[in-house]
């Protein structure tokens, strides 16, 4: 009828799901052209960046 150990099938996806987020995330903040951006105006980097100019951002 279908799968019978679906724990066992849950790893592998989690891992792929993770990794193409930290992908996707690496895209945003390393431009084709080369060098590292953090684009303020983009929600995912805003919300992520954790300390600017020295100064904590996130507590």
């Amino acid at each position: 009828m279908g799968e019978t150990n679906l724990p066992a099938l849950v790893a592998a996806d989690a891992s792929s799901l993770y990794a193409r987020n930290v992908l996707d995330f690496l895209k945003l903040v390393l431009p084709k052209e080369g060098g590292f951006k953090i684009d303020l105006e983009d929600d995912i980097v805003a919300a992520c960046l954790m300390s600017r100019d020295g100064q904590v951002t996130r507590k």
